[in-house]
């Protein structure tokens, strides 16, 4: 079969591999029908710091073509939606749909690892199907199961977590494809405003479509924007979705005092300057997760098939085949 493949920094070609085997009989093989590029990848893409010759994707749909004799809610034929998030599959907070937290450490995103192949390919394995991947429900786009997959479980995730009341302000720093998904996750818990950064005019206008007051960072750091527009308090909550060691910051810098900063954006730098006297003399509470993505799905489902997220389609920036990945990148 053909797989995307990460050559080194900024290089991915599309190459034959071995085709994928069951990963045990708890798992399956699934024939990819869609998958997306998402800023995670872009991550690799860049630096490849995980090494070279990593099989990318982490968003995938497709249709089941093996089981293993453990598979009990999937079959040959059903057209399924995989958590980009896998873990050892066995314990408490696996079985939960929290493999973020997996017991056993074994918490890992597909296409990011030399042994957890992604879907960036013409078909993937998946281990323990049972919990880590979702029968396509009726009434949900393939569109809309891919953002399943990952970024709108981690834009709710998001959201969730940064304690949101009825009549508060929210800002989100970051109007990429996860910032959009928790702008509008955000709105769910029925806030009085959003407030959204970003410097890209074209995220900013889409925020502005959903409802968003857009602040462009380019003119004057997001945070004193953020002060003016509040009075000189800032936001009871703040959805950090981007990852950058200056995004993070003005995400703390937008916080009111005893206001919670809820991180989604990913950022492994040992050298973040984390102002821990502002978030100590301030009382905040900073939250940071790796997306517990099947946990969501119950709550999100619904809601998609419901309409609630009716602007999810223009996520997708472009439609290309496979052949076209080292061109999507």
């Amino acid at each position: 079969m053909r797989a995307t493949i990460l050559k080194g920094p900024r290089q991915v070609a599309v190459e034959q591999v071995p085709d994928p085997v069951l990963p045990g009989p708890a798992g399956m093989v699934i024939e990819v029908e869609r998958t997306a590029i998402c800023g995670s990848d872009l991550h690799l893409y860049h630096d490849a710091p995980t090494g070279v010759g990593i099989h990318l994707g982490h968003e995938a749909i497709g249709t089941v073509v093996e089981t293993g004799p453990s598979v009990h809610t999937h079959a040959v034929g059903d057209r399924v939606l995989i958590s980009g998030v896998v873990g050892c599959g066995l314990c408490g907070p696996c079985l939960a749909g929290r493999p973020n937290i997996c017991l056993a450490n074994g918490a890992a995103a597909f296409g990011t690892l030399p042994d957890l192949p992604g879907g960036q390919a013409e078909a993937m394995a998946v281990p323990f199907a049972d919990t880590f991947a979702l029968r396509i429900p009726e009434g949900v786009s393939d569109e809309e199961a891919v953002l399943l997959t990952d970024i709108l479980p981690t834009g709710y995730v998001g959201a969730l977590r940064a304690d949101i009341t009825p009549g508060s302000v929210v800002v989100v720093v970051g109007l990429g494809p996860v910032g959009i998904m928790a702008l509008q996750c955000a709105a769910l818990f029925g806030p009085s405003r959003i407030l959204a950064i970003d410097v890209v005019p074209e995220r900013l206008a889409r925020a502005a479509a959903l409802g968003a007051e857009p602040i462009d960072a380019s003119v004057a750091s997001g945070a004193e924007q953020v002060k003016a527009a509040t009075g000189g308090r800032g936001a009871q909550s703040v959805i950090e979705a981007v990852g950058a060691d200056a995004t993070v910051l003005d995400a703390i810098n937008c916080c009111a005092a005893g206001g919670t900063i809820s991180i989604v954006g990913v950022n492994l730098s040992p050298a973040l300057p984390f102002p821990m006297g502002l978030v100590f003399l301030q009382s905040q509470t900073l939250r940071t997760v790796f997306a517990p993505i099947p946990s969501t799905w119950s709550a999100l489902v619904p809601l998609v098939q419901a309409g609630h997220f009716a602007h999810l389609a223009p996520t997708f920036t472009h439609h290309l085949g496979l052949s076209q990945a080292a061109e999507a990148y």
